[in-house]
C-alpha cells in the first residue's frame, strides 16, 4: 500500500473551527474526548492503515456523544484522502432523532465559515461541492437503498435500542477498502443478553479479542478509563459532568426519574421498561456468573415446571429447581431440542428424560393443549400435573423471593433477558407485545414451588421432611417420615 499523505489530523482540523457559542471548539473537547478521536481517526498500522475500523463510545446522557459522532462524520467528510470517495451516513433510531443530529451538523457548518463555503446544506444531506462525498443523516429504517454501496463513514446514533444484527449485517463495509469506519454511539440498553447487538460488542470489547475495535466505556459500573477507574458511579458514567453548567442537574434527574430509567440514562446501566415487573438490580444480583446448570444430587428432592408449547413459534421450556436451607436454586433451564418451529413430542421425550436423571417423575404445567401434553408424558412415565396457579400468580409470588435475595439464578441468556422485560399490563404481569417468557415462566414456577415446600435431605443417615404444598399436598401420606434414626441412609420412593 503507498505511504499515506500528509494529512491535517482530527485535533489539527477541530483546532481550525469554532463551537456553536462561537468559542474555538479545540476548546470544548476535553482530554478524554481527544483521545477517543486521537485513536479512532488518527493511529495506524505499520503498513499505513487505519488501525481501527469499529469505534464503540458508551457513556450516559449529555456527555457528547452525538457530537463526537457528527464531528467524526465531518472530518471523514472534508478531510480524508479517499480516491473512492467520502460518503458517509449516520444512522438515527427515528425521525425525530435523525432531525436532531442533522440540525446539529448544519449548524456547526454555519458557525465556521471555512467548511460553509466547502458543503451544500441538504433535506437530508451534506454535500462536498467538488462531488466528491456527502454525508447522510437518516433514520436507520431509511437506509435500505444504501445496502451494498461503498462509503467511508458510517455512524450508529444510539444501538440501545437495536434487537438483532441486521442493519450491521446489511451495511457492512466495502471489503475492498481499507479506511471504513464504523462510529457507535450507545448509552446501556434495556436488553442485556447475547444476540443484542450492544451486548455482543461489549463482550467482545471487554475481550479485548478485535484489535480492529476501539472499545471506550464509561458506566457506572465499569469504564475502560483508568483515569475514572476510583471515580463514583456517577462520575464514571458522566466524564464530561465538569461541563455542564447545572450542578444539581444528576440529582434533580435522580428526584425525577424511576430508578431503572436513572440507572440506564445516568450511570449508563442496563435498565427496564417502563412498568417493569422485577427490579433489574435483583435479577442481575440473583444470577450466578458462569452457572448453566447444576448436576443431580442425591441429597436434594428437585420441584420441576415445564411451559409447554405448540412448536410453531414460543420455545418449550423445562426448569428444575431445589430448596437448600434458605435458599431457593434453579438447578437447569431447557428448551426443545431445536429452534422453533418443533416437533413438541420430541421436547416430551427429551425433558422426560432429564427428568429421570433428577429422580423426577411429576411435573407440573399450566393446561395448555388439554389432554395433549398429559397424554405425552404419560407414555414416557411422567406424570402431568396442572398447576393451580397463573402465570401472573406465580410471578407475583417469585417476587418477593427474588428482592429478599433467597435465590440463586442460572446465567441463562434468555431467561435473563424475560425477567428483565416482564412488565405489568394492567393487573397482570406478562411479556410486552411480540416478546417471550417461557424461559422465565418455567424458572419461576419452578422456584416458587421449591419455596413452598421442604427438601427431603439425608445426612449422616437422618432422613428428615416436612409437608408439602398444593400440588405435592394431594400426594399420598408418608407416615414415619419425620424421623428416621439408626438406620443408616433410607430409601425411599421419589413422588416428584
Amino acid at each position: 500500500m503507498a505511504k499515506r499523505k500528509r494529512t491535517p489530523t482530527s485535533l489539527e482540523f477541530f483546532a481550525k473551527l469554532r463551537w456553536l457559542d462561537g468559542q474555538p471548539l479545540l476548546k470544548t473537547i476535553e482530554p478524554y474526548r481527544r483521545d477517543i478521536f486521537t485513536k479512532a481517526l488518527d493511529t495506524f498500522d505499520a503498513d499505513g492503515r487505519p488501525q481501527y475500523s469499529m469505534a464503540l463510545c458508551g457513556r450516559a446522557k449529555k456527555n457528547w456523544k452525538t457530537a463526537d459522532l457528527i464531528l467524526a462524520g465531518l472530518y471523514r467528510l472534508l478531510v480524508w484522502p479517499s480516491d473512492k470517495g467520502n460518503d458517509g451516513f449516520i444512522l438515527a433510531n427515528d425521525e425525530g432523532q435523525a432531525g436532531d443530529d442533522l440540525s446539529l451538523a448544519k449548524k456547526i457548518v454555519l458557525a465556521n465559515d471555512a467548511v460553509r463555503h466547502e458543503v451544500k446544506l441538504n433535506a437530508k444531506a451534506i454535500t462536498r461541492k467538488d462531488g466528491n462525498g456527502a454525508l447522510q443523516i437518516l433514520p436507520a429504517k431509511d437506509v435500505s437503498g444504501a445496502h451494498g454501496k461503498t462509503y467511508l463513514f458510517i455512524g450508529f446514533d444510539e444501538i440501545h435500542a437495536y434487537r438483532s444484527h441486521d442493519l450491521f449485517e446489511a451495511l457492512a463495509p466495502d471489503p475492498t477498502r481499507s479506511d471504513v469506519l464504523s462510529w457507535i454511539t450507545s448509552y446501556a440498553g434495556i436488553r442485556h443478553a447475547p444476540g443484542i447487538p450492544l451486548y455482543d460488542y461489549m463482550q467482545t470489547g471487554k475481550r479485548g479479542d478485535d484489535p480492529s475495535m476501539l472499545f471506550s466505556w464509561y458506566g457506572g459500573d465499569f469504564t475502560t478509563d483508568p483515569a475514572f477507574t476510583d471515580a463514583t458511579p456517577e462520575q464514571r458514567a458522566n466524564p464530561s459532568m465538569g461541563s455542564w453548567t447545572d450542578a444539581n442537574y444528576l440529582s434533580q434527574q435522580k428526584k425525577r426519574l424511576p430508578s431503572h430509567k436513572y440507572r440506564r440514562l445516568h450511570l449508563n446501566l442496563p435498565g427496564a421498561p417502563d412498568g417493569a415487573a422485577f427490579s433489574g438490580e435483583h435479577v442481575m444480583a440473583a444470577i450466578v456468573e458462569r452457572r448453566t446448570a447444576l448436576p443431580p444430587a442425591p441429597q436434594h428432592r428437585y420441584v420441576p415446571f415445564v411451559d409447554m408449547s405448540g412448536g410453531s413459534n414460543d420455545d418449550a421450556v423445562l426448569a428444575i429447581a431445589h430448596k437448600d436451607g434458605e435458599r431457593l436454586v434453579l438447578d437447569l433451564v431447557a428448551s426443545q431440542p431445536g429452534a422453533p418451529p418443533f416437533n413438541p413430542r420430541q421436547a416430551v421425550a427429551k425433558f422426560a428424560a432429564i427428568l429421570k436423571e433428577y429422580r423426577i417423575s411429576r411435573v407440573t404445567g399450566d393446561a395448555y393443549a388439554g389432554q395433549t401434553f398429559r397424554a405425552d408424558f404419560a407414555a414416557h412415565g411422567i406424570r402431568y400435573e396442572v398447576s393451580t396457579q397463573s402465570k401472573h400468580e406465580l410471578y407475583e409470588a417469585f417476587e418477593p423471593l427474588l428482592t429478599a435475595n433467597e435465590v440463586e439464578l442460572l446465567d441463562t441468556p434468555k431467561l435473563q433477558e424475560q425477567l428483565l422485560t416482564l412488565v405489568w399490563r394492567g393487573i397482570k404481569i406478562d411479556h410486552q407485545p411480540g416478546d417471550h417468557d417461557d424461559f422465565a415462566n418455567a424458572a419461576c414456577g419452578a422456584l416458587v414451588l421449591a419455596a413452598a415446600k421442604k427438601s427431603f435431605v439425608v445426612t449422616q443417615g437422618v432422613l428428615q421432611a416436612a409437608s408439602m404444598p398444593p400440588p405435592y399436598s394431594r400426594l399420598r401420606p408418608r407416615p414415619q417420615l419425620t424421623q428416621l434414626e439408626g438406620r443408616g441412609p433410607q430409601k425411599m420412593k421419589c413422588f416428584f
